[in-house]
């Protein structure tokens, strides 16, 4: 199982998304961190090259909206929507359904245990780890 984990936009918090990063290599999952700073295109961009089988996108920013959406059409442009996407960081109750509308297969807001993580990737990936 390839996950890339990635921040986009200008939150420059990016200590959350590095423990995630961690505990999903803990966990037999290979990961690739894009780094700070990343627009949707290198995200997407990324994503391809690598053949991931997920997106992990840390937003703490309160873009979380706006990156989904423009994350879940370049997918589909690029005909990769098949990448399962899950977004972790500061998502309020009020956004986790508009977030599932648009194509967001996991939310973790601050304060989930990283192991929600891993069990979730493990029942969307059919890949044995």
């Amino acid at each position: 199982m390839r996950v890339l984990i990635a921040k986009p936009g200008l939150d420059g918090h990016d200590k959350g998304a590095k423990v995630v990063c961690h505990a999903l290599r803990d966990a037999g999952i290979e990961v690739i961190y894009t780094g700070l700073h990343k627009s949707v295109e290198e995200i997407i961009s990324a994503a391809v090259q690598e053949d991931v089988d997920a997106i992990g996108l840390s937003i703490l920013s309160g873009a979380h909206l706006y990156y989904a959406e423009k994350i879940i059409a370049g997918l589909k442009a690029r005909q990769a929507d098949d990448i399962v996407v899950f977004v972790g960081g500061v998502i309020p109750d009020r956004d986790v359904e508009k977030l599932r509308r648009l194509g967001i297969k996991g939310i973790f807001p601050g304060g989930s245990p990283l192991n929600a993580t891993v069990d979730f990737l493990r029942r969307e990936i059919d890949t044995p780890l």
